[in-house]
């Protein structure tokens, strides 16, 4: 006759899930020595294209034309004529960048400012004030991720052309940029925000503060490693665009630098190697947005994702 053990697990011992101990097998796995060498020679392997970049941007025009970049280390030659061109030059396509250089930042900081500030205060809405169609709302913003940014472009400028005097100007493309980022930005912060504990409101209600008071005094400073996340989204986002630029400006007083490094490789694209400059000067300032704001990204980034 066949016994079965009841026999209790012994005092001080634990039993671990096999799921926990996968996921320790795995992350050993990935703070190997191996790991580590495979992590740095996909960084190199990735950051070979932009070296090449760098190098054929300091090489003189015929050498860039006639030469790949890695032939450099055989005859190195340095030039810094291809930034003078196009950043001071004046004659056909070259140069100029100066001036576009000025619209970008025009356009990037009023967008940016006015994209989280306003997705600021409407996620501060949607999680913790009491109103009807709150959770509609929030739903119909998470809705709007997925709608083509193309579709919403000739609509839009007609509404401005019809309707106002934005359209061509710097009012129409901060407006659009404002528009475009809201869903995300709403999204983003709403998730960071619905983690404040319940008690900091509560005793802000009980003390008097207004909901304003509230957002401005205790939100604020809570949600800055959010607000800096969906900065850095917004500030590279914009910057780098193109096709609203396009759409959303006209003529070179108030066009970004993306439209006329289009414009540098000339009609034909016999010009290109204007874009090497090009392309570095372009990168300064999102490089150093995303430097001074870096200690914040990942934690903004991981906001929501897990909850204590």
């Amino acid at each position: 006759m066949s016994t079965v053990s009841t026999k209790a697990p012994e005092a001080g011992t634990a039993h671990v899930p096999e799921t926990e101990s996968r996921a320790s097998r795995v992350r050993r796995k990935l703070t190997s020595r191996a790991a580590s060498i495979v992590s740095i020679i996909i960084a190199l392997v990735w950051t070979i294209p932009t070296f090449g970049l760098f190098v054929s941007s300091l090489r003189p025009e015929n050498d860039i034309k006639t030469t790949g970049w890695w032939t450099f280390f055989k005859h190195p030659t340095l030039t810094l004529e291809n930034y003078n061109e196009v950043v001071f030059g004046t004659s056909g396509t070259s140069g100029r960048l100066a001036s576009y250089f000025v619209n970008s930042l025009v356009i990037t900081v009023p967008a940016v400012l006015f994209s989280v500030i306003l997705a600021a205060m409407a996620a501060y809405a949607l999680s913790w004030l009491n109103f009807r169609g709150r959770d509609w709302i929030f739903i119909g913003v998470f809705a709007l991720q997925i709608v083509p940014l193309q579709m919403a472009l000739i609509p839009l400028l007609k509404l401005l052309h019809n309707y106002t005097e934005w359209g061509g100007g710097f009012f129409a493309v901060w407006f659009a940029h404002t528009c475009f980022g809201l869903p995300l930005g709403v999204f983003l912060l709403h998730n960071f925000m619905a983690e404040l504990p319940k008690d900091i409101f509560e005793a802000a209600r009980v003390d008097g503060a207004r909901p304003a008071m509230t957002f401005r005094r205790i939100v604020l400073p809570l949600i800055t490693p959010a607000l800096a996340s969906l900065t850095i989204f917004q500030f590279l986002w914009i910057w780098n665009d193109l096709i609203v630029a396009l759409v959303f400006t006209s003529g070179p007083g108030t066009r970004p630098l993306t439209v006329r490094l289009a414009e540098l490789a000339g009609t034909r694209g016999n010009d290109w190697q204007r874009l090497t400059s090009g392309a570095f000067v372009s990168m300064i300032i999102p490089l150093a947005v995303f430097l001074s704001l870096q200690r914040y990204f990942v934690r903004g980034l991981l906001a929501g994702g897990v909850k204590g």
